[in-house]
């Protein structure tokens, strides 16, 4: 047990802002295209979060060009370079499925 809760530390390391369900932010992820990477940002409202700990992960939904994509992230992924919040949001619901309904 103690083996497995060495990696976690290790691997949590990462600096993560706090921010809830309905704050609107932008992710920015390492993407490897060939044997170039480079950051791509990925913007939109934080529509849920869950799991603790290494197995943290949260959904992020935007719009674009009338459609709407919704990406799940692991919190402490080595693909994500950062996390920033842009606007904070007022809900009172901890999952922000409606969303799904009203920007499509």
């Amino acid at each position: 047990m103690k083996a497995i809760e060495k990696v976690e530390k290790e691997a949590i390391k990462k600096e993560v802002p706090p921010f809830r369900v309905g704050d609107t932010l932008k992710i920015h992820i390492r993407v490897k295209e060939g044997d170039k990477t480079r950051i791509q940002i990925f913007e939109g409202t934080c529509i849920r979060k869950r799991g603790s700990s290494i197995n943290a992960s949260f959904s992020v939904l935007k719009e674009t060009h009338g459609d709407v994509v919704e990406k799940i992230f692991p919190l402490y992924s080595p693909t994500i370079e950062k996390i920033q919040v842009v606007k904070e949001g007022k809900t009172r619901r901890a999952r922000m499925y409606h969303l799904r309904k009203k920007k499509a």
